[in-house]
C-alpha cells in the first residue's frame, strides 16, 4: 500500500517556521498583514475566510477585512484594491474569485489594479508571468506551491524523472508544470484533448492530476510505484453521510493506491495546505520589501 502523503503534517511543519518567522519580526516591531477583500456574502467565501483567519491568528499574522456590497461598482472596487496598494502596513492581498456576475466581464482588468508585490493568490497577469519566467515578479497560485511543498516535505527528487500534469488551468495545471520542470523534471500536460492519456501517464514517475472529474485517473493508468498527487476535490452521491455526499479527488484512489509508492489522500492532502500556502506568501511578500 502506498506511503500516505498527509497534508497536516506537512502544514504542521510550515505553521512551526512561520511561526518563528513572525515572532522575530514582532520583536523587531513588524506584524505581516493580510488584507481580505470579499464582495457580498457567499458561503463558500467565508467558509474560506473564516479559515484563514483562524490559520493567521494561529502563526500570529494579522487580517484586516474589507467587506464590500455584493453590488459594489467596478470603481469602488478598483478603488479599494488602489488604497490597500498605498497602504504600506499591508503586505498582502486574498480578494475573493469569481467577482459577482455584474463584474464578470471585467474581472481580469480589476485584479491587474493589485500590485504584484501583494499579489500572494496570484490573480495578476504579472504573477502568472513569474511563474513561467522564473522570477519574482508576485507569487505563484496556492495550490500548485502546495503540491510543491509535499514533494519536497517527503524527500521526493523530481530530477530527471517523468511528471505528467493533467490538466492545464492557469490556477493548477500550467504553474505546476513549471514548476516542476524548475525541479528539472520532464513533464507532459495533459487535458480533455489529449490522445492516449492512459499511455502517457503510465509511463509517469509522477502524476498530478487536477481537472475536477472524479475517477480521472484509474489504477491501469499508473505504473508500480508511481507518485500521485491529486488535487481534485469533488461531490459524488453518498448514502452513507448525513449529507449525502462525499468528497473525491481526481484519482480512484482504493485502486489506484496499492501500486503506488506515494499517493495524496483526498480529503487530507493537497486541500489543507493552501490555506498555509497564502500565509507563507504573505510573510514571504513582507521579506522581499524590507
Amino acid at each position: 500500500m502506498a506511503k500516505q502523503l498527509l497534508g497536516k503534517e506537512v502544514t504542521a511543519a510550515m505553521n512551526e517556521k512561520l511561526q518563528q518567522r513572525v515572532a522575530a519580526l514582532k520583536e523587531k516591531g513588524v506584524t505581516p498583514k493580510l488584507a481580505i477583500v470579499r464582495c457580498g456574502e457567499n458561503p463558500s467565501d467565508l467558509s474560506y475566510e473564516k479559515g484563514a483567519t483562524a490559520r493567521a491568528e494561529l502563526i500570529g499574522v494579522e487580517v484586516q477585512k474589507f467587506v464590500l456590497p455584493e453590488d459594489v461598482t467596478k470603481e469602488a472596487l478598483i478603488a479599494q484594491i488602489e488604497a490597500i496598494n498605498a497602504d504600506d502596513s499591508i503586505h498582502g492581498c486574498l480578494m475573493f474569485r469569481p467577482l459577482p456576475k455584474h463584474l464578470k466581464a471585467d474581472q481580469d482588468e480589476i485584479c491587474n489594479h493589485l500590485a504584484a508585490r501583494k499579489d500572494v493568490d496570484c490573480m495578476t497577469d504579472l504573477s502568472n508571468a513569474g511563474v513561467f519566467t522564473g522570477k519574482k515578479l508576485g507569487f505563484a497560485p496556492c495550490t500548485p506551491q502546495a503540491c510543491m511543498e509535499i514533494l519536497d516535505y517527503y524527500g521526493i527528487d523530481c530530477k530527471g524523472k517523468n511528471a505528467v500534469v493533467i490538466g492545464r488551468s492557469l490556477v493548477v495545471g500550467k504553474p505546476a508544470a513549471m514548476m516542476l520542470m524548475a525541479k528539472n523534471a520532464t513533464v507532459t500536460v495533459c487535458h480533455s484533448k489529449s490522445e492516449n492519456l492512459k499511455q502517457i501517464c503510465a509511463q509517469a514517475d509522477i502524476i498530478i492530476a487536477a481537472v475536477g472529474k472524479p475517477m480521472t485517473v484509474t489504477a491501469d493508468m499508473v505504473k508500480e510505484g508511481a507518485c500521485v498527487i491529486d488535487v481534485g476535490i469533488n461531490r459524488i452521491p453518498s448514502e452513507k453521510t448525513k449529507s449525502g455526499y462525499r468528497l473525491v479527488g481526481d484519482v480512484d484512489f482504493e485502486n489506484v493506491a496499492p501500486k503506488c509508492s506515494k499517493i495524496t489522500p483526498v480529503p487530507g492532502g493537497v486541500g489543507p495546505m493552501t490555506v498555509a500556502m497564502l500565509m507563507s506568501n504573505t510573510v514571504a511578500a513582507y521579506m522581499r520589501h524590507i
